[in-house]
């Protein structure tokens, strides 16, 4: 049996397809039944509870030889380490209690440091938090920046004609599909092939900075001419909160960019087949295009 937590997410419910198209027991973790049955429809027994719940995950871990950890964005939590550490205590509690044996976590490039890297110092606290365990093997996956994260400007690329954040324009930076940070996942819990407590980087298929990933996805909506803006840290936290995020989140994704853009977050790894993933920032655009159109 296969836990897999944020299973209606981006990569939870890829790995869930993948290891059930293999023909294996999986057991999906949410919040909201109703978003749970696409997967329960493809033989997944579904299980309707909060992660921050240690009682009701030790019930969905119970009898899972193996788990798919994570811990879903939450944009409006008033102190968005607590959230996170909240999560981590609760899963880490809930594992050892229901004795899984694998745990594939989902973590970030950067998760070796413990501060001033926004969100992802949080990522860190769950990788020690799943160290303690004993008898468990961990595999932390350390994916790059998420190409999905340029859905969230589809707005702006709309309204004000150019794409933008508060990265540097000619910073490289790793970036990935979820759907390569899936499969990896579904891969190394369909193999069970790790022991100990263990590190992946996943950085995608080259770097790009962000010049050249607007220009890629510019010419897949017909704007070849698309412009990146780096935007000041404080226009854009204040954008942000005009968006509805919590003042909490907004000024740890600005320590999180301002990390990047100082070399504060460096790779452990050098670019190799073993953390080169698929899938290109031109065939990303096709998806977003899509998205971009509707």
């Amino acid at each position: 049996m296969y836990a897999i937590t944020g299973a209606t997410g981006n990569t939870g419910r890829r790995i869930a397809e993948a290891l059930l198209s293999k023909g294996k027991k999986v057991r999906v973790i949410g919040r909201d039944a109703e978003r749970l049955k696409s997967l329960a429809k493809k033989g997944a027994e579904a299980f309707v509870g909060s992660l921050d719940d240690a009682a009701a995950m030790t019930r969905a871990f119970s009898g899972a030889k193996a788990a798919y950890a994570m811990i879903p964005p939450n944009l409006k939590a008033e102190n968005m380490r607590v959230y996170q550490n909240k999560i981590s205590e609760a899963l880490a509690a809930a594992i050892a209690k229901a004795r899984v044996q694998y745990v594939v976590n989902l973590s970030s490039v950067g998760a070796h440091l413990s501060e001033k890297t926004g969100p992802i110092a949080g990522l860190h606290d769950q990788e020690q938090q799943l160290n303690k365990l004993k008898d468990v093997h961990v595999l932390h996956l350390r994916p790059g920046f998420f190409m999905e994260n340029f859905y969230w400007n589809i707005d702006m690329i709309k309204k004000m004609g150019i794409n933008g954040s508060p990265l540097k324009a000619d910073l490289p930076v790793s970036m990935i599909a979820t759907q390569d940070i899936a499969a990896a996942a579904a891969q190394q819990l369909a193999d069970l092939d790790f022991s100990g407590k263990s590190v992946r980087e996943l950085l995608g298929q080259r770097d790009l900075t962000m010049t050249k990933a607007t220009q890629a996805l510019g010419r897949a909506i017909g704007k070849p001419d698309l412009k990146y803006v780096q935007f000041p840290y404080d226009e854009a936290e204040k954008a942000m909160l005009g968006m509805g995020l919590s003042a909490s989140v907004a000024k740890g994704f600005i320590e999180m960019n301002r990390a990047f853009n100082e070399g504060v977050i460096q790779l452990n790894e050098k670019r190799s087949a073993a953390n080169t993933t698929p899938t290109s920032i031109e065939e990303f655009a096709k998806q977003f295009a899509a998205a971009y159109s509707h």
